[in-house]
């Protein structure tokens, strides 16, 4: 599979910035306080993530730890055994 960043960056770009060619994703800023995603945009990404990459995230897993970033969404993922 290609570079999860790209391919997480990807997905946040096209389904939540489109047409906003002025604002960057930084892999270590929170995607929720930077204004990027809403909690509903949370629910569109883990459906994505349970879609794209064949994985159940858990109630419990649903945290900042695991999906507030790119870098925390890639250890997220690779936790999961995505490669």
């Amino acid at each position: 599979m290609a570079d999860l960043s790209a391919v997480i960056t990807g997905f946040i770009r096209e389904n939540f910035i489109a047409g906003r060619s002025d604002v960057s994703i930084d892999p270590d800023e929170s995607l929720i306080e930077s204004g990027i995603m809403d909690s509903t945009g949370v629910l569109e990404l883990v459906e994505y993530l349970e879609s794209t990459f064949d994985i159940k995230v858990e109630d419990e897993e649903l945290v900042p730890e695991n999906l507030e970033t790119v870098n925390n969404i890639i250890t997220f993922l690779r936790s999961k055994g995505v490669a």
